[in-house]
């Protein structure tokens, strides 16, 4: 496996990446990217000038994964959106392997901290349906992890959870926001 930054205008690369969103997601988010069309929309934006986009690739070619980055707060801060695995390569550390690829390029941009955002839309942590709004921390601090939700990924990467997004995707479905220093 290597991890390339796809050109933008290798359009096999772009279709391969907007269906990999389609299923990668279609399990427990598939409102995120129902739709190649809707996927595609996703790529082109990830491969815009000033964003980070990087693809792991195997000694064919094939598309293992892909992860974005979003700049913030004067490229202090970068948000990790997306990042999606094919669905049978997930636990094998491809994942991995991108998130460390992605936190090096951050570096290389001077940038100090990574975000990223979990929804928690299928009731996958004790967050899911509860009221957030009372003993907020606690809630947090004692979330427990219901059905692999990737929260606990994103921790033995070195993440911490920095907050939560109550509702943010209908009621009991909060978002979960989550932060690292990388600078």
């Amino acid at each position: 496996m290597k991890i390339i930054t796809p050109e933008p205008g290798d359009e096999h690369f772009i279709r391969q990446a907007a269906q990999l969103l389609v299923d990668a997601f279609r399990e427990h988010w598939p409102d995120a990217w129902p739709t190649v069309e809707e996927a595609l929309k996703e790529v082109h934006e990830m491969l815009e000038e000033g964003r980070i986009c990087r693809a792991a690739v195997d000694e064919h070619g094939n598309l293992l994964g892909i992860i974005g980055g979003i700049p913030g707060y004067d490229g202090h801060v970068w948000e990790l959106h997306p990042l999606a695995v094919q669905p049978s390569m997930q636990g094998g550390g491809v994942g991995r392997a991108l998130v460390q690829d992605f936190e090096e390029q951050v570096r290389q941009r001077g940038g100090l901290t990574v975000t990223l955002g979990t929804d928690d839309e299928d009731n996958m942590t004790s967050l899911s349906n509860i009221d957030l709004y009372e003993n907020t921390w606690e809630k947090i601090r004692t979330i427990r992890n219901l059905k692999r939700h990737p929260f606990e990924f994103y921790q033995k990467l070195g993440y911490v959870i920095t907050g939560i997004v109550p509702d943010a995707n209908g009621i009991g479905k909060p978002d979960i926001l989550m932060s690292k220093k990388v600078g």
